[in-house]
């Protein structure tokens, strides 16, 4: 089955896809196609498989933990008070994450709801051009994130 997220695994690696923030040891860092909530973003696995349980445990481990460094990034650049994450392919049936900000200043009604139950019909889509500097932030603190962890040794690992 060739889904959407397989295109857009393939157009990364290409180096085509304008929406790639940056490649993470398990796949792909990505801005979502609208924007409702600034920052959000999704993480694509490379190579692309069905779901989660196709992968091996080291492989699951290493996609979720590039899934929380996303959401960590996003925190750390948003100003998001909270994440939520979502592996869902209902509808792209290939695994996919999606990463979500949440902010303090959603209306009410939405923040304490799934994101879902926002409209996405009318949800801004994403411009590259004024989301440049996001992105770039994004990989920035990302890959800074990746350097610290590289750079231990498995000796200052808390439960080594």
């Amino acid at each position: 089955m060739f889904t959407l997220i397989h295109r857009r695994v393939e157009e990364a690696r290409q180096g085509i896809n304008p929406a790639v923030i940056c490649r993470v040891p398990s796949g792909w860092v990505v801005l979502g196609d609208v924007q409702f909530l600034p920052g959000y973003s999704l993480l694509l696995p490379d190579p692309v498989v069905p779901s989660l349980n196709a992968l091996t445990m080291e492989q699951r481990a290493n996609f979720l933990q590039d899934m929380t460094v996303l959401g960590d990034a996003l925190l750390e650049v948003t100003g998001a008070v909270r994440i939520n994450y979502e592996i869902l392919g209902n509808r792209e049936a290939a695994l996919h994450a999606h990463v979500f900000p949440r902010f303090a200043i959603e209306p009410e009604e939405q923040r304490r709801k799934p994101v879902w139950f926002y409209d996405w019909a009318s949800a801004p889509p994403l411009d590259l051009k004024r989301e440049q500097q996001l992105m770039r932030n994004i990989a920035a603190s990302i890959q800074q994130r990746q350097k610290m962890e590289a750079g231990r040794s498995p000796s200052t690992h808390p439960h080594a």
